[in-house]
């Protein structure tokens, strides 16, 4: 680029005078970029795509860059605003959010030290407590912006395994590293809990071989009987629970696991509870569904992502735990951040809370968010999402040639294509979303369900935009219909 004073810094006196017109072309880009893409996600194969990405990022127009890759940018997204976008956790984000979100971008403030961060080090601060209210905390709690729902999980489960085995070992696990001659620590889980549970496991050295999957119903519910008979098994091996890990809202179906029962049996097995919440943590804000959650307020630790039913940009996760002496074991000392005396005169830090050193100030966002919409705002907005599950799940009841899987609990729900030939089931309902997603006309999700052999493939649709209409979705409905009779007569 140019050495212009139009990429001159955004910070300080001038800087607004500096992002103004840039902020014109980001806009007109915007919308040139998504009039070319004219649907839910651009057509085309991903190889074509990548050859229109590579050959952009070639041309040598250094001036014209910012709204040049701004259009490749947006004709070649996903657009979460469409109705026909309904395959993943991914929501399009309040405008009053995107906005607050470029504000803390332009002020670039970092949560590591009172000096870098003075306001938004309180403002975080604030947020955190009231968050944690929300879920029914206690005023012990403590917490952290995360970058989702994987961070969160990581860290609960650090907690987790720093609390139990410093327990059982009479030391500081973070000072001395794992003990030796410890039994093999084990933690439970629903065989449709989020693979960053397996992931964490590896992460903290425990291998994944930790992590016991606990049997689910059919609507993918984590079994308490089940919980009871694998930590009663477990403990008579001589292995140790260190974690129970409850799922509120898996991200097929938004099934919740018995959070009291859970947390029940961890109690009576000396193990950490915690909540995977990142979806269904949403709940709290609707009158209509918070009740899905009760005994979320009993876990040690939770998880949550204001990204998903919240309507943040990426990235909005929140970890709580309800003690905050349960954070010792990530308390560090820097002299350069968070001085002895700089703490004891007030010039507090957050640096101690998180795993991350630099970490932006996410939390604005969701601050601003709350005090334009407040609780009942976005409630009303979970409550359409909820709605519009509702309504897409009775349409392909109604549909002779597709099949619920069960009714949604939370915003998502699962369901397939029947073609004639019950043995090509799994290879239609796999085949029909990549040709939707081929001619760019629907993003919608698939997975599979728990167990083994064919058979087990879904189709998924997850409304996370609250302006879509009951109709929109039915379309949508035909739409997969349509793509799997179309499927079917390729084979």
């Amino acid at each position: 680029m140019t050495g212009t004073a139009v990429y001159g810094l955004s910070g300080g006196v001038s800087g607004a005078a500096v992002l103004e017109p840039m902020l014109r072309t980001v806009l007109d880009a915007l919308a040139e970029g998504a009039a070319r893409r004219g649907g839910p996600i651009p057509a085309g194969t991903p190889g074509e795509l990548f050859t229109r990405v590579a050959r952009a990022l070639s041309e040598p127009d250094g001036d014209d860059a910012l709204r040049r890759l701004t259009t490749l940018a947006a004709s070649g997204s996903a657009d979460p605003a469409d109705p026909a976008c309904a395959g993943h956790l991914h929501c399009p984000p309040l405008a009053v959010a995107v906005a607050a979100d470029l504000a803390i971008s332009a002020l670039n403030p970092s949560q590591d030290s009172w000096d870098q961060a003075p306001a938004t080090t309180a403002l975080e601060t604030l947020l955190l407590g009231e968050l944690a209210g929300q879920v029914g905390y206690p005023s012990t709690a403590a917490g952290v912006l995360t970058s989702g729902g994987t961070e969160s999980n990581l860290m609960g489960l650090m907690l987790a395994r720093d609390r139990v085995l410093g327990r059982v070992s009479g030391h500081r696990i973070e000072r001395s590293g794992l003990p030796e001659s410890l039994p093999q620590v084990r933690i439970f889980a629903s065989a449709a809990a989020h693979f960053s549970v397996r992931r964490a496991a590896a992460l903290l050295g425990l291998g994944e071989d930790a992590v016991v999957a606990v049997p689910v119903d059919r609507e993918l519910r984590m079994k308490p009987e089940e919980l009871a008979r694998a930590l009663r098994e477990r403990t008579r091996r001589g292995e140790l629970p260190m974690a129970v890990v409850a799922t509120a809202g898996t991200t097929d179906t938004g099934a919740i696991d018995p959070l009291g029962a859970c947390a029940d049996l961890a109690a009576e097995h000396g193990a950490w509870s915690h909540v995977d919440a990142a979806y269904g943590g949403g709940a709290l804000l609707s009158d209509r569904l918070a009740p899905l959650l009760a005994g979320l307020e009993r876990a040690d630790s939770v998880s949550l992502d204001w990204h998903k039913l919240g309507w943040q940009p990426a990235a909005a996760g929140v970890f709580l735990v309800r003690q905050a002496e349960s954070y010792a074991s990530l308390t560090r000392r820097a002299a350069y951040l968070n001085p002895a005396d700089d703490e004891e005169a007030g010039y507090f830090s957050l640096l101690g809370n998180s795993l991350r050193t630099t970490r932006r100030p996410d939390a604005f966002k969701i601050a601003v968010t709350l005090a334009t919409l407040g609780r009942d705002g976005l409630g009303r907005l979970v409550d359409a999402c909820h709605d519009l599950a509702r309504a897409g799940a009775a349409a392909v009841r109604a549909h002779p040639r597709l099949e619920l899987h069960a009714d949604p609990v939370l915003t998502a729900f699962l369901f397939r294509y029947l073609p004639a030939d019950p043995a090509a089931a799994d290879r239609v309902n796999a085949g029909l979303r990549r040709r939707l997603l081929r001619e760019g006309r629907a993003v919608v999700g698939r997975t599979e369900l728990p167990g083994e052999g064919p058979g087990r493939v879904r189709l998924k649709l997850t409304l996370l935009n609250p302006h879509t209409t009951a109709a929109d979705v039915e379309r949508l409905v035909h739409l997969v219909a349509a793509a799997g009779e179309a499927e079917e007569e390729t084979l």
